[in-house]
């Protein structure tokens, strides 16, 4: 069966399409800025027809499609994603692209979706109980309950990054406080570096993303300023590790789940020694003795959300 995915992301657009298991087609471009909505699915149209070419098929080769996309998915419609234009007030994304692609569509959040291309061939495979978390400028989590996905009686479901960790803690960039995103991830970093040199604390996190021309603090940012022995910067990757043990072990403690998987930019960036450091901050918090849970790195990278969105189509179909 053939399917093609496609994962929406707030800076890229990826795609591919599968063929049974194997990956045969990818493709990749920037997500609009600006243009509203309108441009965004425009963006996702022209992904997918990539991604077709790069496999040498046509639509009608597929039997369907899929796309994991940020916010709040609920019977084909999305909402509540202030990270891509046009898509923060609920639209039906599903009928959109069926209009445009002429092909059935499954719509589902980006990290579930990743969560499906995880288990079924990633670091998730052989169980039947994963978490994924994706740690990137936010934190995103999707769930795999039974082998299938749970999405929740709203469509709310997974979202890890907005577990509360600390009561009356950080500011989270969702507006609330104590929440594992308000430590962990990139966006909220950067902004408490922000604060922290307006204080009067030095860093070079600034003086390194100026260095790489980037205008905002990524994920390689991050890794060469904590290379550089940047005394701040360490301590807000140690407040996020924090964040994130104490997040996942409450997850695994209340679902009893087999595998976690970590993945996203700055877990990618930071390698091993980062995945080892999480799981030695999520085991003093484990309830089930001796700890039956697994912590492994995802497997798919960049293009986990767009496999898992493919995978998702076959349901469609």
């Amino acid at each position: 069966m053939r399917t093609v995915g496609i994962d929406l992301g707030g800076t890229n657009a990826y795609a591919v399409v599968l063929d049974d298991d194997r990956t045969i087609g990818h493709a990749k471009r920037r997500t609009p800025t600006d243009g509203g909505r309108n441009e965004v699915i425009k963006t996702l149209v022209k992904v997918a027809d990539d991604a077709l070419d790069d496999a040498g098929l046509e639509r009608t080769a597929v039997v369907g499609a899929g796309v994991g996309t940020p916010g709040i998915v609920i019977g084909g419609t999305v909402g509540n994603a202030s990270n891509v234009p046009g898509f923060d007030e609920r639209f039906d994304l599903a009928a959109a692209l069926h209009d445009r692609l002429d092909l059935p569509v499954r719509v589902a959040n980006d990290v579930t979706a990743a969560a499906v291309g995880e288990h079924a061939l990633g670091g998730g495979r052989g169980a039947d109980d994963i978490l994924v978390v994706f740690v990137g400028t936010g934190v995103g989590g999707g769930l795999m309950l039974g082998g299938v996905p749970f999405e929740g009686s709203h469509g709310g479901a997974g979202e890890f990054g907005h577990l509360v960790i600390r009561q009356g803690g950080a500011v989270c960039p969702c507006g609330r406080r104590g929440c594992v995103e308000a430590y962990a991830g990139r966006r909220a970093m950067e902004l408490a570096a922000e604060r922290a040199v307006a204080a009067g604390t030095p860093t070079v996190l600034f003086e390194v993303m100026d260095g790489k021309g980037k205008s905002r603090a990524t994920s390689g940012v991050f890794k060469t300023a904590l290379e550089r022995g940047d005394e701040l910067v360490a301590d807000l990757i140690d407040d996020g590790i924090a964040a994130l043990g104490a997040g996942i072990a409450s997850t695994v403690n209340l679902l009893d789940l087999e595998v976690v998987v970590l993945g996203g930019g700055l877990a990618d960036k930071l390698g091993e020694s980062y995945l080892a450091r999480v799981e030695a901050a999520m085991r003093p918090h484990l309830f089930l003795e001796p700890p039956r849970v697994r912590l492994v790195a995802a497997m798919l990278g960049d293009e986990g959300g767009a496999v898992g969105a493919a995978l998702l189509a076959r349901n469609v179909a």
